[in-house]
């Protein structure tokens, strides 16, 4: 064998020549091939009858040498179609199998080889994400999400009600005083187009003090049933109280109050003329409190159910009264 510098040619002095081998195609002096990682690599090498002796080697290490199996990896074989391929595949690839292969052959007149540089691609995976969490509002809260993968994954939030709009942040989202409409389920969402991306969820709670948004008067006659009603938002859910005047009233004869979540009905079974008047409804949580008038009224006073001066009514007779000044009534 003639002298070479590099040493794995020398070790193809050693190969049987007995293997039927071609030259390797040398179209390119390096390539690369990207592979996902578990997926089986097939990393070609054609051949001619020119040739004599020919190898596979990975980082100056041999993996084949003709026919013959140096690697004790059982992954890693051989494709071998008739007499013209010469090729390498290893199952089940791995991070660790990235990098350079040389196909090496010997011929009459010098060495040559064609060199392969194997890229492992791992799927994006998320290895830690924050835990659910509850919060005042008016909190500063940063939620985390870190992922690996080949290529570094791309990390992207968004909160998924209502509008699942994007939000800006990566691997950390900062959220500055958090306010009670920004409650809801995030999805942290890793890709690198790799594989199908992988998504996380963290649920925020958002403590808020009661604020009441409705509340419902009536004005039954005397001697029926007559209802009050009254709903409030908060988180955590608020407590119901009903007061006339300065007393607590509590479900007594007579009277029945219902507290379902953010709602309350306080229901007077007969009512009398001493039950007509200003009745109050007090929402609380531990964050704080808030209260709201609510009418019994007496039939034919004037007044919508919800405690306000009858708009329409008073509109009306005073176009009325418009109307006849101009036409001379």
């Amino acid at each position: 064998c003639p002298q070479l510098q590099a040493s794995f040619f020398r070790l193809l002095c050693l190969i049987p020549t007995g293997f039927p081998v071609r030259s390797v195609d040398m179209q390119r002096a390096t390539d690369n091939i990207t592979i996902r990682q578990g997926d089986t690599a097939i990393i070609r090498c054609y051949v001619d009858d020119k040739v004599s002796k020919v190898a596979w080697l990975n980082r100056s290490n041999i993996i084949f040498a003709g026919e013959d199996k140096w690697s004790l990896d059982p992954r890693v074989g051989l494709v071998t179609k008739g007499q013209l391929e010469y090729s390498l595949r290893i199952q089940k690839v791995d991070v660790y199998d990235e990098g350079s292969y040389t196909c090496s052959i010997q011929t009459k007149q010098q060495p040559k080889t064609s060199q392969v540089y194997l890229i492992v691609q791992v799927p994006a995976t998320i290895y830690k994400v924050s835990e659910d969490i509850i919060v005042n509002e008016g909190s500063n809260v940063t939620l985390s999400c870190l992922a690996s993968g080949r290529p570094d994954p791309l990390i992207t939030w968004r909160l998924l009600n209502p509008s699942a709009e994007p939000l800006d942040g990566e691997e950390y989202l900062d959220i500055i005083g958090i306010m009670r409409n920004q409650a809801g389920r995030y999805e942290c969402k890793a890709s690198n187009d790799v594989a199908t991306p992988d998504v996380k969820y963290v649920n925020v709670v958002v403590n808020y003090p009661p604020s009441i948004r409705k509340t419902q008067s009536s004005e039954p006659p005397v001697g029926r049933l007559g209802t009050l009603q009254c709903e409030a938002a908060a988180v955590p859910t608020p407590e119901f109280e009903w007061y006339r005047d300065d007393k607590r009233l509590s479900n007594t004869q007579g009277i029945n109050i219902q507290i379902l979540g953010g709602n309350t009905i306080l229901m007077i079974a007969n009512v009398t003329e001493e039950d007509y008047g200003n009745y109050t409804c007090v929402a609380s949580n531990r964050l704080g409190a808030q209260s709201s008038s609510v009418f019994l009224y007496r039939p034919g006073t004037g007044r919508d159910i919800n405690g306000s001066a009858c708009a329409s009514l008073s509109l009306w007779l005073l176009l009325a009264s418009f109307a006849c000044l101009f036409f001379k009534c």
